[in-house]
């Protein structure tokens, strides 16, 4: 995470933490990322999810369209990452 911190991306997630709500969220995001770079967004928090589910590969291509290297990545974050996948998941089912 360290690698990640500096004055820049406290800016963006101070203001990501300012939206209220989904409408507020696609305003905010299309302005500040370009639609492809949402879409991959997605995709990956996609196939995370797919990978808690113990989906398999072929599966995920399949329903995703994701590539097996990004599919791999998204794994190795689930695996060796900070575990933010598993926060929002639990917490997203609690709501």
């Amino acid at each position: 995470m360290d690698k990640l911190r500096n004055s820049n991306t406290d800016l963006l997630f101070k203001a990501v933490l300012t939206l209220k709500n989904a409408d507020e969220c696609y305003a905010f995001f299309e302005d500040i990322c370009t639609i492809k770079e949402i879409q991959s967004i997605a995709q990956r928090l996609v196939v995370a999810k797919m990978l808690t589910e113990k989906k398999v590969y072929s599966e995920i291509v399949a329903e995703t369209g994701a590539s097996t290297a990004t599919i791999s990545r998204v794994n190795r974050s689930l695996y060796y990452g900070n575990d933010g996948y598993e926060m929002v998941f639990s917490r997203m089912e609690k709501k």
